[in-house]
């Protein structure tokens, strides 16, 4: 049954001036809500041996690069982990509660046999980590973050009621910008604790637009690949925003709260935008940029790594495409000559359905997968390089996109093939 409170939300915004009084009373809803925050990491869940780990602690990691191609949807133990501290657990299902609250007129607080009953959706979406593709960045000149090489991103089937229904309970209409108490965007708050947020939650939002967006797709998603969410990836609740970067898919979810402006926490703030070349840690502001929402369009080839020794002959390449903002891929050309010549690419996404960008029997939030081939006599780069339906395409080098805290890196993908010629 739902049920209205008064102290279930951690605002980024205070609502009142007794400040202290209202976090203390935030944090024993979060004690009392069945789901905590580790204060160190000795419950770290279990995690497949073959990931490949950037960090220990806070655990970050991702899988090899080829094991992104060996299917559509990538399997849960291989999609990337992208964590701030140590990962919440949950004590007692039974207790779990979301609570909405903020700019609305009836407070509410849910259960997830309350979020079960809503009406599910499934949505096929493509999470990626803004710092996908860092390390090459970083070649360039030095950069801050996770060195992420090319597989922080992945593909799978989210299971969830919408966003847009579950603003409804609390008296949202669809399509709504404005809320009748003045609220203008949704924030995510996890429980999550991290150090960027001085022990405080990690938060994002979305405008109320879009989160009212029925074609959005936003979930709050309690199943992924046809299972429950597990500890890495949110369990028991989180949200999916669907062509955005995945810092704004908020994991382990506290509460919802409908605020005037958007979010002021450290990763809306403070981190996740995009400054040109010319901007250092001397001269930044933050405060002259958005945060990033949409990620650029991206391909990446996988079947073969940076540098590779083969015989001549025929070379088969695959790997994959996507696109921020629901917009499809054209196109997806390779160069077996260092970006002389192109030939295009196939894109495919599930089996037996030819692709089509935009159209009704693709999935628009998830990547396409590509394959080229051709033969190769010499020494040579394959380059790829996409462009999606807006005929946005990946910038030709990374030092014109680089930026200090190495995000978006799109530029084309280039790997490096030494022909090995057999002895005469």
């Amino acid at each position: 049954m739902y049920t209205t409170h008064e102290f279930g939300c951690f605002y980024s915004q205070p609502l009142v001036p007794l400040l202290s009084l209202f976090l203390i009373a935030a944090v024993n809803v979060c004690k009392m809500s069945g789901l905590r925050a580790p204060s160190n990491y000795t419950e770290e869940p279990p995690r497949h041996p073959s990931l490949i780990v950037n960090s220990q602690e806070p655990f970050n990691a991702e899988p090899p690069r080829s094991a992104l191609i060996a299917s559509y949807v990538t399997p849960v133990d291989l999609f990337y982990k992208r964590n701030h501290g140590p990962i919440p657990v949950l004590d007692d299902i039974e207790r779990y509660r979301v609570s909405i609250c903020g700019l609305v007129e009836k407070p509410l607080e849910l259960s997830m046999a309350d979020i079960r009953k809503l009406p599910k959706h499934i949505v096929t979406a493509t999470l990626q980590c803004a710092g996908n593709r860092r390390t090459a960045m970083s070649k360039v000149k030095a950069v801050k973050g996770v060195g992420w090489d090319v597989s922080a991103i992945g593909n799978a089937i989210w299971g969830g009621p919408k966003l847009a229904d579950v603003l409804e309970l609390v008296g949202i209409s669809k399509l709504t910008s404005v809320s009748p108490l003045g609220g203008k965007h949704v924030e995510f708050v996890s429980v999550d604790m991290c150090k960027e947020e001085k022990g405080g939650p990690y938060k994002g939002s979305i405008p109320l637009i879009q989160a009212t967006n029925s074609e959005a797709e936003v979930l709050l998603a309690y199943e992924m690949n046809g299972e429950p969410l597990n500890r890495d990836h949110g369990y028991p609740l989180r949200v999916i925003v669907p062509g955005v970067i995945g810092a704004r898919s908020v994991k382990w979810l506290s509460s919802i709260n409908i605020i005037e402006n958007e979010c002021q926490g450290f990763f809306m703030q403070r981190d996740y935008k995009m400054f040109p070349p010319t901007v250092n840690w001397e001269n930044i502001d933050w405060s002259t940029r958005r945060p990033q929402m949409d990620f650029p369009v991206q391909s990446v080839i996988c079947s073969l790594e940076e540098e590779n020794t083969v015989k001549p002959g025929k070379i088969v390449v695959h790997g994959y495409a996507a696109s921020g903002g629901g917009r499809g891929i054209e196109r997806v050309d390779v160069s077996f000559d260092g970006g002389k010549t192109w030939v295009e690419a196939i894109r495919y996404q599930k089996s037996g359905i030819p692709y089509v960008a935009d159209d009704i029997s693709s999935d628009k939030w998830a990547w396409v997968l590509f394959k080229a081939e051709a033969d190769v006599s010499h020494t040579t780069e394959i380059v790829a390089k996409a462009v999606d339906i807006s005929a946005n395409v990946q910038p030709e080098n990374v030092e014109v996109i680089w930026n200090l805290r190495g995000i978006l890196n799109t530029s084309w993908h280039r790997v490096h093939i030494h022909v090995q010629h057999p002895d005469l």
